[in-house]
């Protein structure tokens, strides 16, 4: 079986979807595929910045309107191992909202665009032909469809679709694990917690419906032999934060909430092109310390979206798209990434446990590190 479409976009997370919902405004018959159903619990810190919210506001995506209540966040506190703490001002109010409800309102408002919503898709081949079509095999329970579009856009984050070429240059060599819980039980100011311990760090937040997130980003040697559930690797690591055990203490996890993802590997350099663009992780696998990381799906998928409305309206041609898009990408995201990349090396230098008390004496440095590790501000609002 053939389809037709003029854009494929491939994993429906926040970069897949918002993009989806861009393209199916334009009136462009853009489908959107994923491996996965939804709405469904996935690894992430359902932390939103300032800079998410002035771009889900753009989309049209309304978190105040809805049954569900995000809960507001104002600082930052962060507990090193040894027990020294550094609190800081947000540059602006974030939200914690749960990945389970963010999906279901992106996929819900991408539906009423027009956008077609396929799930539960295993994209088995990508194929950029000679007249800068694609065709895209997949295959859907047991049957077999091959789509062709005018473009194709990768948002399926770390797990590459089978075919698709690796991109180990881009990424770093140490692996780690991504685990994530929601627990009850659990009361927290409005602000993110964040603690580090053995081979990581584990980030607290609250979302709706009086729960929080428990978020965290350990490396693989560090969890061998943690256990094999996700209760069990956050246990383990609360063993090295005392800290941390007692805040965890408070609470229970709330059953199937629980989520891992591994192997992951943190990007050093955006990766925005091969055969065809990419947004999100797919382009950027930024270090989840810096708590931007659906700002940076969600931009790139803004900067994604423009760009192949031009080339899809004619306005510029494959080169341009390709071309452009890749430069925008650049230079919006490379030194948000060396700045991220410089404070999480300095996260975990052997002198952390000294930070503390350093951000006692010189007033205003952890508000400056919590700003370096944003996006600046869109404009998206102007225009």
């Amino acid at each position: 079986m053939s389809k037709q479409a003029d854009v494929i976009v491939i994993g429906a997370g926040v970069a897949g979807t918002s993009c989806a919902l861009q393209l199916a405004k334009q009136e462009y018959r853009t489908i959107l595929l994923d491996r996965q159903s939804f709405p469904r619990h996935k690894t992430c810190g359902e932390f939103m910045s300032p800079e998410t919210k002035e771009m889900l506001d753009y989309l049209g995506v309304d978190l105040v309107g809805q049954e569900i209540k995000p809960s507001p966040m104002d600082h930052a506190k962060i507990v090193m191992p040894h027990g020294g703490e550094i609190t800081a001002p947000l540059p602006g109010q974030a939200t914690g909202i749960s990945r389970y409800e963010l999906d279901r309102l992106l996929h819900e408002n991408a539906v009423a665009a027009g956008a077609e919503v396929v799930t539960g898709t295993t994209v088995t081949d990508i194929q950029k032909l000679g007249d800068h079509r694609y065709e895209v095999d997949v295959r859907q329970g047991n049957e077999r469809v091959r789509y062709e579009a005018r473009a194709v856009i990768g948002a399926y984050g770390t797990k590459r679709p089978r075919g698709v070429a690796t991109a180990e240059e881009y990424r770093d060599d140490t692996v780690y694990v991504g685990i994530k819980s929601h627990f009850s039980g659990i009361t927290i100011p409005s602000r993110v917690e964040l603690y580090f311990c053995e081979g990581g760090y584990v980030g607290i937040s609250p979302i709706e419906n009086r729960t929080v997130n428990v978020a965290a980003l350990l490396t693989l040697n560090s969890v061998q032999g943690s256990g094999k559930s996700v209760t069990e690797i956050l246990r383990a690591a609360s063993c090295t934060n005392r800290k941390l055990a007692e805040r965890m203490a408070e609470g229970e996890p709330v059953s199937g909430t629980q989520v891992s993802i591994a192997p992951l590997r943190l990007s050093h350099t955006p990766h925005p092109w091969s055969e065809y663009p990419h947004i999100g992780d797919a382009m950027l696998m930024l270090p989840p310390l810096c708590g931007d990381g659906m700002s940076v799906a969600l931009r790139s998928s803004l900067i994604c979206a423009r760009w192949t409305n031009s080339y899809l309206k004619g306005e510029i041609n494959f080169e341009q798209w390709r071309d452009q898009y890749t430069l925008e990408a650049n230079r919006t995201f490379t030194e948000l990434l060396r700045r991220a990349r410089r404070i999480q090396n300095l996260a975990f230098a052997k002198t952390n446990r000294f930070y503390p008390g350093i951000a006692r004496m010189i007033p205003g440095l952890a508000s400056y590190i919590v700003k370096a590790t944003r996006l600046s501000a869109s404009g998206i609002g102007s225009r």
